[in-house]
């Protein structure tokens, strides 16, 4: 556990997070995770992975559970929108594979509240990476094919269930400077050179 570093990237809707995670899994030869959290998770709860995305980084997805497909999940009784586990028991199962993978060596995690999960693990760095709107905007324009106003709308959707769902689990707030270690707007530099920042700055803080 000494050796092992753990880098938490939290980002704004299509500022470039995806992949300066995975250049920084590179650059310190860990492992990287994603959505492959949601894999981890469903084999850990005996739920089935469509069943965790749909509740991806989302508060209150409970509300359309029984329209659900959710393939080899265990049976649950009528009350189970009402009790605990209808409110925690995801958050859990993945919080419990992200605090496996962790222990098993050095990962990159990006988003899933995993900075606060791994809250007590020694040798943590924390990053939230922002972009300008106009920067994410046209990347989202090409990415889903639609006007500026639509990927201004819909980059808002989203980035609003994500700090709802980050705000509710961990009493932080979402992209404020004082939850994180290094906050970072990649529209300065691209993604390669904030991840070579990034990877700077780990090194420094943990004396690598």
């Amino acid at each position: 556990m000494d050796n092992h570093i753990i880098i938490n990237i939290g980002r704004q809707v299509c500022a470039g997070g995806l992949e300066i995670g995975r250049l920084l899994a590179e650059e310190f030869q860990a492992k990287y995770y994603d959505r492959e959290l949601l894999n981890l998770a469903a084999r850990e709860s005996g739920f089935s992975e469509e069943f965790f995305k749909s509740s991806d980084e989302r508060r209150g997805f409970f509300r359309s559970f029984f329209h659900l497909s959710y393939g080899n999940a265990p049976a649950v009784g009528n009350n189970f929108y009402q009790n605990n586990f209808s409110q925690e028991g995801l958050f859990k199962f993945q919080s419990d594979a992200i605090i496996k993978a962790a222990q098993e060596g050095s990962c990159v995690f990006v988003g899933r509240c995993a900075d606060y999960v791994l809250r007590d693990f020694p040798r943590v760095v924390n990053v939230f990476i922002t972009a300008s709107m106009e920067d994410r905007a046209r990347l989202f324009m090409e990415q889903k094919n639609v006007g500026y106003d639509e990927a201004v709308k819909r980059i808002g959707q989203v980035e609003s269930r994500r700090a709802s769902y980050y705000n509710y689990y961990t009493g932080k707030r979402w992209g404020q400077a004082d939850s994180y270690d290094l906050c970072i707007d990649s529209s300065a530099m691209g993604a390669e050179e904030t991840a070579k920042f990034i990877a700077a700055f780990v090194r420094k803080k943990l004396k690598l």
